[in-house]
């Protein structure tokens, strides 16, 4: 889908493509350079002219320019240089919209591969040039591809995985001129500054390669910047992970890099940087063994956690997408609904309102034909007849609402019935003497229902009454002032009218005045709150005097 609004000289420059001939393609697309270079960085209108590239294919042409042999495009490689930088200054702040997963998982690694296939092809005519200005020449094309390459890698940063394991990389690492190696070596620095965890993401035997690789320009090349470079390159590497600094340490492919380390020449530039390095080979015995241990053991939860992660994730894989679908599926179901019944709903008021206006309409004209028919003397006699229809219309109306309410109202009566009527048809087949039967044994169950339940009723009442007896007494307590403020009067108001509780509260008293008087030996061993044993004739004497509340006298 091509966009709107599309800039006036992409469309130009991109009919010319298409009607020119192949031969004259490349030197077309280098006026995109022109374009975007007279556009302000990081402005919307620079990110339109890439969506405008993009959707007019023109990318996707200089792609195929650069998979073509240099011998046969006009210009050779200052051409072809150019076309890098304008193909990886497009990619990167491009957003592709609809065509996102194309770009991102075809294109992008494509051109990212293009780039290593001319860097290899550079670096051979480079290797079989004679003269020292093509030399020159060559090598100042390797470094703009390199840096095309090092621009796309860092506004994509997904496609640095895809670098470090081809194999046209290794190819340009393992290079034994000293230039080539240097550039690609302070490529492969400016990578993984940018995002190093993808070194470890790569397969293990390509990694192994690039650590060899790495170590032995180190350690064979007499160059100082292939030594300067290889060095910052490999304590990067091992300071940024912890499994590269052990494989250095532990691995018996590197047995002998410390020592080896330790015999390079004092006094370069980087000297500082190898002694980092070779303090960070340089750990004691008791070290290395641990940390091959914790290796081992960190490998094997690794390896267990992953697999148990990802049994987990595909149990639950297909459970997730059906519910995620379901929902999606009913959420989707819902809000078509409510838009059909927003609509229905919209629709019938926008009909009743134009059957409303009709109607006025219609009755408009209809007066006003009638008014031009009537003769003037009749006019209030005519308004009087049209009031008094009108008065009878709004009346019928008025009774049918009133009688439809009052009907409404009415049903459950009518509903109760119509069930006596069913009731009373369905009875009536049984006979005299069972319905005798039935009828006398519904009044003994109603007369047993009632007599229980005035019973029930007595006895929920006397209930009540003692209830409300306690709480009237103990609250008379909680307000009773003390012994030495009460009067003669207020000792009745607390006097019980069951005869167990005077009983009692006597027991008490004569317990409490016979502890008091008795001499001091006879309480030795005793303690405040021991009951003392009373006899019954003096209980009994007492208590035929004590007055109990609520009883009258024999």
């Amino acid at each position: 889908m091509k966009p709107t609004g599309t800039d006036p000289r992409i469309l130009s420059l991109a009919a010319e493509v298409a009607n020119s001939p192949e031969q004259n393609v490349p030197v077309i697309l280098l006026r995109l350079k022109e374009i975007m270079n007279n556009t302000p960085l990081g402005s919307s209108e620079l990110k339109k002219i890439k969506q405008d590239i993009y959707c007019y294919d023109l990318i996707q042409y200089c792609l195929l320019v650069l998979s073509q042999d240099c011998s046969r495009i006009q210009g050779g490689w200052t051409t072809i240089s150019q076309l890098t930088q304008i193909l990886s200054h497009c990619c990167v702040g491009l957003e592709p919209g609809e065509d996102a997963e194309e770009f991102y998982n075809e294109l992008l690694p494509s051109a990212a591969e293009n780039f290593l296939i001319l860097g290899r092809r550079l670096q051979t005519c480079f290797i079989n040039a004679s003269k020292g200005e093509e030399k020159d020449a060559l090598l100042h094309f390797f470094q703009i591809v390199t840096d095309s390459l090092f621009w796309l890698l860092g506004g994509h940063v997904q496609l640095i995985q895809n670098v470090l394991q081809s194999d046209h990389f290794l190819h340009l690492l393992q290079t034994d001129n000293v230039q080539i190696g240097s550039t690609v070596m302070t490529m492969l620095q400016s990578i993984l500054q940018i995002k190093s965890g993808d070194l470890l993401r790569i397969e293990v035997k390509t990694l192994h390669s690039i650590l060899d690789e790495v170590v032995f320009k180190l350690l064979s090349t007499t160059s100082p910047v292939i030594r300067s470079t290889a060095t910052k390159l490999l304590l990067l590497m091992a300071e940024s992970h912890q499994e590269i600094l052990i494989l250095l340490r532990l691995s018996a492919c590197y047995k002998g890099l410390r020592s080896l380390l330790n015999k390079q020449e004092p006094g370069t530039e980087f000297t500082q940087e190898l002694r980092q390095l070779i303090a960070l080979l340089s750990p004691n015995v008791y070290q290395e063994v641990e940390e091959q241990k914790l290796h081992q053991a960190a490998c094997l939860i690794q390896a267990y956690w992953k697999g148990f992660q990802t049994r987990k994730r595909l149990k639950k894989l297909p459970s997730a997408v059906i519910t995620l679908q379901r929902s999606f599926r009913s959420k989707r179901t819902k809000m078509l609904l409510k838009l059909n019944r927003q609509k229905e709903e919209e629709d019938r008021r926008l009909q009743v309102q134009l059957q409303r206006q009709r109607a006025m309409r219609l009755s408009r004209e209809i007066r006003l034909s009638m008014l031009e028919v009537v003769h003037p003397g009749q006019v209030e006699k005519h308004k009087r007849e049209i009031e008094e229809k009108s008065a009878l219309i709004i009346q019928k109306h008025w009774r049918g609402y009133r009688e439809r309410k009052n009907f409404r109202q009415q049903r459950p009566s009518l509903t109760e019935y119509k069930a006596a009527v069913t009731l009373q048809r369905a009875s009536s087949e049984v006979s005299d003497v069972t319905s005798r039967e039935l009828h006398s044994q519904a009044q003994e169950q109603l007369q047993h229902y009632f007599m229980g339940r005035a019973l029930q009723e007595r006895a929920q009442q006397h209930r009540e009454a003692l209830m409300a007896q306690i709480s009237t007494n103990i609250e008379q307590l909680m307000k009773a002032p003390s012994l030495k403020e009460a009067e003669g009067k207020e000792p009745e108001l607390f006097l019980s009218r069951s005869r167990p509780v005077a009983a009692k509260a006597k027991q008490a008293h004569l317990t409490t005045l016979k502890h008091i008087q008795a001499p001091w030996w006879k309480k030795l061993g005793e303690e405040a709150g021991d009951e003392m044993d009373v006899p019954k004739d003096e209980l009994s004497v007492e208590l035929g005097t004590l007055f109990i509340g609520g009883t009258k006298p024999p």
